[in-house]
């Protein structure tokens, strides 16, 4: 429930942000017309995500057992590459993405460009709704209840939505560099939990047969079908008798990655919008989130 609440609400938050800032802008301009057009383009790129996280599992789903555990282990992959790639961006830029994302909108407008805002918000939903597809694949592939894992799916995206209506009526305010610092390191021990489970199953695979002996015995601490449980796998990633293989996976990518983010940064100047960050705009226009 953890791990797939955490993921929602950051992807959430970063999403609601951006089309925050678009709205507000486009009523402040008085162009309602555009308005409707992002939420209907809002709209897409959310039945877009969710069909892709449905075909993905339908495929998975129709393949033979190691089939489906080299999928798995692809799925796995992937969502830990994009996980660490969105810790690293974000724990960068989180000081200056609000002001970056309103100065990138504002020099739309200035240009005249409420279409290009338009695709920002678009581009911005579809592409954090293709990564969130991908991290609830594998946390749910590897959750032992799916059913708390939907919850807190649910509850994410709700507590998402929640905050950017705040943040865009201007009654909820929220320190976003340890918004992101926070959830930044709780995905660090999710993505770490996400690799030693692809590691799991690439055994399964039949891709890594070596180093199979268990590492270490956790049953003491994580007890097997208890609420711990569920915390200290949601939290930390942690199994009750990880493989050597899975705890040195494990280890080599936790520990640098919780540095990386519990690292002391001093406060940096917003750079130019068009200088760095991923790509979600039309034309020139762009966002870094």
């Amino acid at each position: 429930m953890i791990p797939t609440f955490v993921i929602t609400l950051r992807e959430g938050v970063e999403a609601s942000l951006i089309v925050g800032i678009i709205a507000a802008f486009l009523v402040k301009e008085g162009r309602k017309d555009a308005l409707r057009q992002m939420w209907v383009g809002v709209a897409i790129a959310i039945v877009l995500c969710s069909a892709v996280g449905i075909g993905l599992d339908v495929v998975g789903e129709e393949l033979p057992q190691k089939q489906q555990e080299g999928l798995e282990t692809i799925v796995g992959l992937i969502a830990v590459a994009t996980i660490s790639y969105m810790i690293v961006w974000m724990t960068r830029h989180s000081r200056e993405i609000k002001a970056e994302l309103e100065g990138e909108a504002a020099s739309a407008l200035a240009r005249g460009s409420a279409m290009a805002l338009v695709g920002m918000a678009f581009l911005a939903v579809l592409r954090e709704g293709f990564e969130t597809s991908v991290f609830l694949l594998a946390a749910f592939q590897d959750a032992t209840n799916t059913t708390a894992a939907g919850a807190g799916a649910v509850l994410g995206l709700v507590a998402a939505v929640l905050i950017g209506v705040g943040l865009y009526r201007g009654g909820v305010h929220i320190n976003l560099a340890k918004f992101f610092k926070i959830t930044g390191l709780v995905l660090v021990f999710v993505a770490a939990g996400l690799l030693a489970t692809a590691a799991h199953t690439a055994h399964e695979a039949g891709w890594i047969n070596s180093f199979q002996s268990e590492a270490v015995s956790l049953r003491w601490l994580v007890h097997p079908g208890t609420v711990s449980e569920s915390l200290l796998t949601g939290m930390l990633g942690l199994r009750p008798a990880p493989t050597q293989v899975e705890a040195f996976v494990y280890l080599v990518y936790a520990i640098p990655m919780a540095l990386f983010v519990l690292w002391p940064r001093r406060a940096s100047r917003p750079s130019r919008p068009h200088t760095e960050g991923r790509q979600s705009g039309v034309g020139a226009a762009q966002t870094s989130a």
